[in-house]
């Protein structure tokens, strides 16, 4: 049976210099690095070299990477300080966020009684500015706005530049989590507005339980997890060298391939709307995902034009034609209450009909897509 992963939006395919580099790290350099003799510095040296190399790519200093599990941890950190540390009594987000922000941001509102407010979504899930412009001037509360670069299901592309600097013009902290970007986008946060991102490696060919988050400098941040002095202190526990080192080649080896890697990938993104669109009379594309400009070149959301009845089994199906996707966020596996991000933008028509979620990577090629086309043809028209 053919295999097709259309599923990189959840996790990606190492890269086969990533294992290599974790292999010889692992091998020779498996001293604890917060150790003083010889083989605690090596480790130790490993990990501030990847430091430095994340930084130079996403132009920040070293100091402004703090190296956590992943890119949940990194949320995690900005919100709860933010709150807990920074005096901020409101937050404002949307209800398109990864749930690593809006349970955040429903625990901190328990737990401190602080104000959150959601932004207005237009028609294609992106956000409302001049309501996001209108809120921030309602209250002179301590504010926090929390909006993802790209949204993980449908796509969308969040202009950092405009909402970082309506953020600052108000005395406002931006957090945006970047888990979808980094690493398939050129990002200068030295000159970006953005005073927290986060990242995961995994979202990049690199290895799973190892991201970061960037805080930028003089920020007050505090620690989320107490104990030992690692991560400048923000960030205690025994650092996973090998997986940091991963991080850092991953990250770097996309940024230095990005130049062919990202028009091939917008390639197989603009071949498989229109191929969809030629075999399935139709379909539809959710949110702004079928805009190249303003959503990532790295997936699509399809809506298919199929009968309720028949929509439980679309997935079952691709799956036993050896087709990896998803009909939403890899987090919500499991959940029946269907993704919370089209429940948010799509008529009550188009979320009766199955949609699903394709995300590609250069690993990917036209011979595959036109498979997934041809399996999804069949499905909807027998």
């Amino acid at each position: 049976m053919k295999k097709v992963y259309l599923d990189s939006a959840a996790t990606t395919q190492m890269r086969p210099e990533v294992i290599e580099k974790m292999t010889e790290v692992m091998k020779e350099s498996f001293g604890n690095p917060s150790s003083t003799h010889a083989f605690g510095r090596s480790a130790k040296s490993y990990i501030e070299n990847a430091r430095k190399t994340v930084a130079k790519h996403l132009n920040v200093t070293a100091a402004e990477i703090i190296f956590t599990s992943g890119g949940t941890e990194a949320d995690n950190l900005a919100l709860n300080s933010a709150v807990r540390d920074l005096g901020v009594k409101r937050i404002i987000t949307s209800k398109i966020e990864h749930h690593a922000v809006l349970y955040t941001v429903n625990q901190l509102q328990r737990c401190y009684d602080i104000v959150v407010e959601y932004v207005d979504l237009k028609e294609c899930g992106s956000i409302d500015l001049e309501h996001l412009t209108s809120l921030l001037k309602q209250s002179k509360d301590k504010t926090l706005v929390s909006l993802m670069h790209v949204n993980n299901e449908v796509g969308n592309i969040l202009d950092l530049q405009k909402v970082g600097d309506l953020c600052h013009e108000h005395d406002a902290l931006f957090h945006s989590d970047t888990v979808q970007s980094i690493g398939h986008f050129e990002m200068d946060l030295q000159n970006l507005p953005v005073d927290f991102t986060a990242v995961s490696a995994h979202k990049f060919h690199g290895p799973k339980g190892v991201g970061f988050a960037y805080v930028k400098k003089n920020s007050g941040l505090k620690p989320l997890i107490f104990g030992g002095e690692q991560e400048r202190g923000y960030r205690a526990g025994t650092e996973s060298v090998h997986n940091i080192v991963g991080l850092a080649e991953a990250l770097d080896i996309s940024y230095k391939n990005l130049s062919a890697e990202k028009p091939y990938t917008e390639d197989l993104k603009t071949y498989f709307m229109e191929q969809l669109e030629k075999e399935i009379p139709g379909v539809k594309f959710n949110g702004g995902c079928s805009n190249m400009v303003d959503s990532t070149y790295t997936l699509v959301n399809v809506c298919l034009p199929v009968s309720n009845d028949k929509a439980a089994m679309l997935l079952f199906q691709l799956d036993l034609n050896g087709i990896a996707c998803s009909k939403g966020s890899a987090c919500q596996s499991g959940s029946d209450k269907g993704s919370h991000v089209l429940n948010a933008i799509l008529s009550k028509e188009d979320l009766d009909k199955p949609s699903v979620r394709f995300s590609f990577s250069s690993f990917n090629t036209k011979e595959e897509l036109d498979y997934v086309v041809g399996v999804l043809k069949q499905f909807v028209t027998k």
